[in-house]
């Protein structure tokens, strides 16, 4: 028998092993749905204006500052070598909205220990919520990382372009999502809804940080943290970030903390009322000029925290 169909407000402050995730949106939930719909998914369109308007960004209008913008989304890349592979961090692309969503699914299932059988709802909601974000960029973007293993064999010396090509044809299709992680840049790109304690509105903000299960513990955390803060560096002006870690979630404090970042404020206990797990609020004070150094990250590496 069909389910009636259903409103749903939704709010999920959780942390699936290293960063809060918090989805929040609205929509009609029909009685019959399938995660990814047969047809064609239909992403933004963007519509560029000559006009220098400081009128917040919709999704059917981008200024000359948000198209320079968005190219400057679209060219970022950070790349990383890890004693077992490489990483490349990027910006989703359309066609890895799937990947990513169930990603996220699976991340939030484990940390909340929802059963099983929910992750294709959550999927679902994730799907419409990443959807609906892609429409404020450049004021937010979704990032993902790719993790190459290092290859048993290299080119034979002196190989020509053809051979090295290929080679780097095969390492791209054999790069396996690693992780993913959110970027709020400032307050048109902000959240309708997030975990409290709530951190200011203008300023960067990271979350929605998930590391695939079977990839953890190799440092592609710490480099989805340092992609995203470069990439910040790059967006906006602002040199405060902001992020929420939970109380019991030791790890990634320490990992945090090893960052530079310092707790600011701490949920009250009341919110357990709430059934929330406290949280902190956290800030890190960016450089002017993004100088992380690779013996910082080489150091953090050899922890393989994540």
């Amino acid at each position: 028998m069909a389910a009636p169909s259903s409103l749903f407000s939704l709010s999920f402050p959780f942390d699936p092993q290293i960063q809060t995730l918090s989805f929040s949106f609205s929509f009609s939930f029909p009685s019959h749905f399938s995660l990814f719909s047969s047809t064609k998914p239909r992403y933004p369109s963007f519509k560029v204006s000559s006009s220098h308007s400081s009128s917040p960004l919709t999704s059917s209008f981008l200024t000359d500052d948000d198209l320079r913008r968005l190219r400057s989304l679209e060219s970022f890349l950070y790349r990383r070598d890890l004693p077992s592979g490489s990483l490349s961090v990027r910006l989703m692309r359309p066609d890895e909205t799937r990947p990513t969503v169930l990603l996220l699914a699976q991340s939030f299932a484990e940390s909340l220990l929802i059963p099983a059988a929910y992750v294709n709802l959550l999927a679902f909601l994730i799907n419409q919520y990443l959807l609906q974000r892609m429409t404020l960029m450049p004021n937010t973007a979704t990032l993902v990382a790719f993790y190459t293993q290092t290859p048993t064999s290299s080119p034979p010396i002196g190989a020509g372009k053809e051979e090295e090509k290929e080679k780097l044809e095969q390492e791209e299709e054999e790069a396996h999502l690693a992780g993913t992680v959110e970027i709020c840049f400032n307050r048109r790109g902000a959240n309708a809804s997030v975990p409290t304690p709530t951190p200011p509105r203008d300023s960067p903000y990271i979350c929605n940080m998930a590391v695939q299960k079977s990839l953890r513990r190799r440092g592609i955390g710490w480099h989805l943290l340092k992609a995203s803060e470069e990439l910040i560096s790059q967006m906006s002006s602002s040199r405060e970030v902001y992020l929420h870690c939970r109380m019991i979630d030791e790890a990634p404090f320490k990992m945090y903390t090893k960052a530079d970042y310092k707790v600011v404020k701490t949920d009250s206990i009341l919110v357990l009322l709430m059934l929330q797990r406290r949280k902190h609020l956290m800030c890190k004070k960016l450089p002017l000029l993004s100088t992380t150094s690779e013996t910082d990250l080489s150091e953090y590496d050899k922890q393989k925290t994540m």
